[in-house]
């Protein structure tokens, strides 16, 4: 399991700046979306699982007295460091964490929110009863990351080309599972959003630095996908560089605190 987790530090450790100058993570509906639906005042602390580069708790901060931008990468951290000196935020600050294990007294936290992190963990059911316990009576968690198809051909294709592209993935779950955790781990849930995420071929591998060979690896399934995978994912009849695009999907489900 540590093999595993170290290669995740590894990975994103090598490339943790292209995340803090990523437009995919710096913004969309998605985020924009959990900040308008998250029940905030100025006394409120927030805890960014996972928290990338901090773009999610940059767009939380200027609604709350806190926020616990907390990631398992160091390099990760300074990006959020670099991020919010840059912009001028004070109510931020890091944490070096691993989900699974999070190093705060429970009832600590109003709203717990997570955005394109998940995919990475090993034990998600560890992380949401963390969260669980973590947070306030009537505490909330927000989570938004890629969502599988319940579609089995389409999910097994996702989880291909992810792999391909980045061998510290773990898995894209589908909504039916993240419900089904959450609901172990004691949330009531709803989805607020279902999403296609457009993303640029060149731009998408070139931020994980994929090798080469695996880029075209990708570019080969996706020109000889079934017709029904091609319009899952938005692509083109035929690809003959890297200069287009394609979608994936994605979601944002909310979760309640159930009382104890």
């Amino acid at each position: 399991m540590r093999d595993v987790k170290d290669h995740v530090q590894h990975q994103f450790g090598d490339v943790a700046a292209n995340y803090r100058t990523s437009k995919v993570h710096a913004g969309g509906k998605d985020l924009d979306l959990m900040v308008k639906s998250a029940i905030l005042t100025p006394e409120s602390v927030v805890l960014d699982a996972g928290c990338g580069a901090g773009h999610a708790s940059l767009a939380f901060a200027g609604h709350v007295g806190r926020v616990i931008a907390c990631d398992f990468t160091p390099a990760m951290l300074d990006q959020v460091e670099k991020l919010t000196h840059e912009y001028g935020v004070l109510n931020v600050k890091t944490q070096l964490a691993d989900v699974d294990s999070l190093p705060f007294p429970a009832n600590s936290f109003d709203l717990v929110i997570t955005r394109y992190s998940a995919h990475h963990w090993l034990h998600p059911e560890r992380a949401l009863a963390e969260f669980r316990r973590l947070l306030k009576p009537n505490g909330k968690l927000l989570i938004s990351d890629i969502m599988a198809s319940e579609n089995y051909a389409q999910d097994t294709f996702l989880q291909t080309i992810e792999l391909l592209r980045d061998p510290s993935h773990v898995r894209d779950y589908r909504l039916s599972e993240w419900r089904a955790m959450l609901s172990g781990a004691g949330f009531a849930s709803e989805v607020l959003l279902t999403f296609d995420l457009t993303l640029h071929f060149s731009t998408w591998t070139k931020r994980m630095a994929t090798p080469p060979q695996n880029a075209e690896m990708i570019k080969s399934l996706f020109n000889g996908a079934p017709a029904d995978i091609k319009r899952g994912f938005g692509l083109p009849l035929k690809i003959r560089n890297d200069d287009f695009d394609f979608t994936i999907p994605g979601g944002v489900i909310r979760g309640a605190a159930a009382p104890d």
